[in-house]
């Protein structure tokens, strides 16, 4: 059972997260918050469509990166902002659909590295199918 994040943490993950410009232009939103776990939505916008009309595969792992640095975040130092080392994406399925939906993991919060997991799922007429899953490594700064 994922545990609930403080206020204040909540509040910092939150600001921490509207400044991400990129984000805001894709119409990205916070879902749901808990200690080492961040889930994320968004719509699949024209500007996002590749020549196929299907979300294109850098919306999807900009989902995933971001969803699984803010859940990493979640279990971070206060004063500690967040930043990937790395990550390795898996590409399933084509992003058909209305929206996406990016849920981040922490695997292993180490005080220096912390190993994440995301898996993004696209939703069509109000099912979900998964369509991509990640694995990185997320740092303090």
């Amino acid at each position: 059972m994922t545990e609930p994040l403080y206020p204040d943490r909540d509040a910092k993950v939150r600001a921490s997260f509207a400044k991400q410009r990129l984000m805001a232009t894709f119409g990205v939103e916070i879902a749901a918050l808990a200690q080492g776990m961040c889930e994320i939505t968004a719509p699949i916008l024209p500007l996002a469509r590749q020549q196929h009309d299907v979300g294109h595969a850098g919306l999807t792992f900009a989902l995933g990166d971001t969803a699984a640095g803010y859940a990493a975040l979640t279990l971070m130092a206060d004063e500690a902002e967040v930043m990937t080392a790395e990550m390795k994406i898996n590409l399933l399925a084509p992003a058909e659909g209305d929206r996406l939906i990016a849920t981040g993991r922490v695997v292993k919060a180490g005080r220096r590295l912390m190993v994440v997991t995301a898996e993004v799922e696209v939703e069509a007429a109000g099912n979900r199918r998964l369509i991509a899953v990640l694995q990185g490594t997320m740092v303090p700064v």
